[in-house]
């Protein structure tokens, strides 16, 4: 569930989406409007590809926001004003299987470390460059979630003391900076367009305007700030970016990887952490989330691999 679309898929055990269905996310009304869209977009997904709710062994579910997996609440979504939404529940109305809650950025992460750019890894941090900014670290295996599973959210780290006023009511908070909403509002601001997009400020730069180059060296040192900060505090092998605006690639990600080489504290170090672009796109999500059966809650708050499922 994102705050534009409600992508839906069937995946089996090894991975593989076998069908996908999405819808826009109805906004102005209520959880249970809500909720009966995402059980339809599920509905179109296994209906596409051919298959019964029989067919369907668990349903997994990535939501923004702080949620309570135990409890199958959403606790708090700020964007769309909703606390303490008993999704679980208002789902299993139309989808009466198992069902799984975990945070989107929680699920992108796990789908990265279990089926792409960490395969071959034993911790990682993922960041999502989206309408916010999500992430998710994965530690031997362990998907984090902190206490009451609140943890892990590197939108809500500040990176500009007293700066941009945050959705979640901070001030300067690196969702502010380094979202692709905050990009597109400061590339309109200061080259002066009604329209833009994600995009807008890097081509514009691309081809030598000065203005979208200001642009696009602030975003980057704001973003690099908030991942070397991550690093500082994780020390994982991998850092991974997704979302819109990581798909400007290497324009994108080798100034990053410049900054990250000299402020990491580990830079002395023979092997250091690696910042690469998320190899699932936006499927990291739907693949984190088709995982989560094989997930078991332990009381320090994560998540690791169950034995035996």
């Amino acid at each position: 569930m994102g705050g534009t679309n409600i992508a839906a898929a069937v995946v089996d055990k090894s991975g593989a989406v076998l069908s996908r269905a999405s819808l826009p996310t109805p906004r102005g009304v209520g959880a249970q409007a809500v909720a009966s869209a995402m059980a339809r977009a599920a509905q179109d997904a296994y209906e596409q590809g051919g298959f019964t709710l029989s067919d369907i062994a668990s349903v997994g579910v990535g939501s923004p926001g702080t949620v309570d997996p135990e409890q199958g609440l959403i606790r708090r979504w700020y964007k769309m004003g909703f606390e303490n939404v008993p999704i679980t529940a208002l789902l299993a109305r139309a989808l009466p299987k198992p069902i799984f809650l975990e945070n989107d950025a929680n699920c992108a992460a796990l789908g990265e470390y279990a089926a792409g750019a960490g395969r071959d890894v034993r911790s990682l941090v993922a960041i999502t460059l989206g309408t916010g900014v999500g992430g998710g670290v994965v530690l031997d295996g362990s998907i984090y979630t902190g206490f009451q599973h609140a943890g892990m959210e590197p939108g809500h780290m500040v990176v500009a003391h007293g700066g941009r006023l945050c959705a979640c009511g901070r001030r300067g908070c690196l969702e502010a900076y380094a979202s692709a909403s905050a990009l597109i509002t400061r590339t309109r601001e200061v080259l002066g367009l009604a329209q833009a997009d994600g995009k807008t400020a890097f081509l514009e730069a691309k081809q030598g305007n000065p203005l979208a180059m200001q642009v696009v060296e602030e975003y980057i040192s704001y973003l690099a700030c908030g991942i070397v900060n991550l690093v500082n505090l994780f020390q994982p092998e991998l850092v991974c970016l997704g979302g819109g605006v990581a798909e400007q690639g290497e324009r994108l990600l080798t100034p990053l990887q410049d900054i990250l080489a000299r402020e990491n504290y580990a830079r002395g170090l023979p092997q250091r952490t690696r910042l690469v672009q998320a190899a699932l796109g936006n499927d990291a999500g739907i693949l984190g989330a088709a995982l989560l059966p094989f997930y078991s809650h332990v009381s320090t708050g994560s998540y690791s691999l169950s034995q035996g499922s």
